[in-house]
C-alpha cells in the first residue's frame, strides 16, 4: 500500500514515515500544499495522511483538494481535540483524525482499519434505497425524491446502515464501529456532527430534529424515517 504522508515539521515527517515503513507500506512525502498536489497526482497513492497547519495552505484545504480527484481515505493529524476542528474535519471530507502526540503503533492501527474499510464491499448492493431515498455509494450520491446530493464518504457509509434498516432504530455504537471501526467514546461526538451536517445538507433542523429524516433516539440512536 502506498501512503501519501504531508507534514511540515520535518522531523516528525521523518519518525512517521519511518513507522509507515516499518510496517511494510510504501511512503511517498511531501511537505507544503502544492508539493502535496503534485505528489498525489504523480504517485496516485492509496491513502493520505495531513497535517493541519501546512505552508500555502492548510490540511483541510488539501482535503477538499484530493477529495474533488479522488475518494482514497484520509487521516487528519490535529494537535488538539476540539470540536471545532472535527467539524471542519467533517467539513472537507476526511474519514478520521489522530490528535498529536501519538504512538506509532495507534498511526498504524488507524491506517490499517481506513485501507480494510476502503477496500471491504459494502453491506448489501451499491446502490441501496428505502421510500423517496436512493443512495449510490459508489458515486457519493443521495436522491431524494427528485433532488440529487452529493455525500461524503462517511456520510455515504453512515446512509448504507439506516437505508438498510429504515424505520428502526440502529445504536449509535453500531453505527460508531460500520462509519469509524472500532473506536473510542470521543467518536459519539463525530457521530453527532456527521448527522448535523448531513441534516443540514437535506434542508432538516439540525438543531431540535422537526421534521428531520434522520431522527435522534434519546439513549439509543438514530432512526431514518424515508
Amino acid at each position: 500500500m502506498k501512503i501519501l504522508l504531508v507534514d511540515d515539521d520535518a522531523d516528525l515527517l521523518a519518525v512517521t514515515a519511518f513507522a509507515l515503513q516499518q510496517a511494510g507500506m510504501l511512503v511517498v512525502k511531501a511537505s507544503s500544499f502544492q508539493s502535496a498536489l503534485a505528489v498525489f497526482r504523480a504517485e496516485q497513492p492509496d491513502l493520505a495522511i495531513l497535517d493541519i497547519n501546512l505552508p500555502g495552505g492548510s490540511g483541510f484545504d488539501l482535503c477538499q483538494a484530493l477529495r474533488r480527484e479522488s475518494t482514497l481515505p484520509i487521516l487528519m493529524l490535529t494537535v488538539r481535540s476540539e470540536e471545532s476542528d472535527l467539524v471542519r474535519a467533517l467539513e472537507s471530507s476526511a474519514d478520521d483524525y489522530l490528535t498529536k502526540p501519538f504512538s506509532p503503533r495507534t498511526l498504524i492501527a488507524r491506517v490499517r482499519a481506513l485501507l480494510r474499510r476502503a477496500g471491504a464491499s459494502p453491506p448489501g448492493a451499491a446502490h441501496s434505497a428505502a421510500g423517496a431515498f436512493r443512495l449510490d455509494a459508489g458515486a457519493l450520491e443521495l436522491r431524494v425524491a427528485d433532488t440529487v446530493h452529493r455525500v461524503t464518504p462517511l456520510e455515504a457509509r453512515l446512509l448504507q446502515v439506516l437505508i438498510a434498516h429504515a424505520g428502526q432504530t440502529v445504536p449509535s455504537e453500531r453505527l460508531l464501529v460500520h462509519v469509524w471501526g472500532q473506536r473510542g467514546g470521543g467518536d459519539r461526538q463525530l457521530l453527532k456532527q456527521l448527522v448535523h451536517r448531513l441534516r443540514h445538507k437535506l434542508g432538516a433542523s439540525a438543531d431540535t430534529g422537526r421534521g428531520a429524516r434522520i431522527e435522534t433516539v434519546p439513549n439509543a440512536g438514530y432512526r431514518l424515517q424515508p
